[in-house]
């Protein structure tokens, strides 16, 4: 339990720099490059990967995918952060796991049993609850964006991983630094942009954010394998305490150190997606 402590604890701490970052006027699209510049760096030192696993023969387009989509919904989820709080936000990336479930359903012909569609159903009812608002307590409808694609953007990227996982011709760790790798360069080149087109300017401070956000997304994706390797026989275990855990750190960071505040709703929501949680990690283990 040890390893999924500490994974929680890097997760909810990435959302918590994510928050910080206007306020100490960090540019998000620099510090996500560089994020995954040191990541890749970490990546190789303790995964120690063999030189021929990294060769370009061994692409995919489904690495393509993940290099594209991971710094793209990382702005996403900054925005979310930044627009609608810690809470909401967590909530809306925990429950994206609902996607890779139905995709396992439409795409992977997998057979689902009564409580496991109990779980999602009562899954989207927490997605609407906590995410709800009323007319009055927001300028426009437009903040829905934000969580709306963290929810579709991770459930996507969760999806091609356990595709990725498929994979025999290398290891997983090594697709890993792959991805990261063309996540780098096609973030690179989004902030090359905007320096000669927008003329922004490049500074330290965000690339010194960056690999102080590299090194909790990293440690957060290792000591989550690291649990996965610890509890071989229940994975289910570790699904359901790394989802139910960043939605609780974080919904006690939000509210006590953010002064987040939520409605009666947000808080039925915040129950649903605990239980969601809990159906969905019990049907999965006792299959059921």
């Amino acid at each position: 339990m040890l390893y999924l402590f500490i994974s929680v604890c890097c997760s909810v701490t990435v959302a918590v720099m994510l928050k910080l970052a206007r306020r100490y006027k960090i540019n998000i699209h620099q510090a996500v490059t560089w994020n995954y510049f040191f990541a890749i760096i970490l990546a190789i030192f303790f995964f120690r990967p063999e030189v021929r696993t990294l060769s370009p023969s061994n692409f995919s387009l489904v690495y393509l995918a993940l290099g594209i989509l991971l710094p793209s919904i990382f702005w996403f989820l900054a925005a979310s952060v930044r627009n609608i709080g810690i809470v909401k936000t967590d909530i809306a990336q925990r429950l994206s796991l609902f996607i890779p479930i139905i995709a396992a359903y439409v795409v992977f012909q997998e057979r689902f049993s009564t409580l496991k569609i109990v779980g999602l159903c009562v899954g989207f009812l927490a997605i609407f609850f906590t995410l709800y608002k009323k007319s009055s307590e927001h300028k426009s409808g437009q903040r829905w964006i934000y969580p709306l694609m963290v929810f579709i953007g991770f459930g996507v990227i969760d999806t091609l991983f356990k595709r990725v996982a498929q994979v025999q011709t290398i290891p997983y760790t090594s697709s890993l630094i792959l991805i990261f790798g063309l996540a780098f360069i096609l973030s690179l080149c989004a902030i090359m942009y905007l320096r000669l087109v927008r003329k922004q300017r490049l500074q330290m401070v965000n690339f010194a954010c960056g690999c102080i956000l590299g090194f909790f997304n990293f440690f957060n994706i290792l000591f989550y394998l690291k649990a996965h390797q610890a509890m071989a026989d229940n994975p289910s275990t570790v699904f359901a305490a790394m989802n139910m855990g960043v939605i609780i750190a974080g919904t006690l960071v939000g509210i006590f150190l953010f002064k987040e505040k939520l409605n009666r709703l947000n808080y039925l929501g915040l129950t649903f997606a605990l239980c969601a949680i809990i159906l969905i990690a019990i049907a999965q283990k006792y299959q059921i």
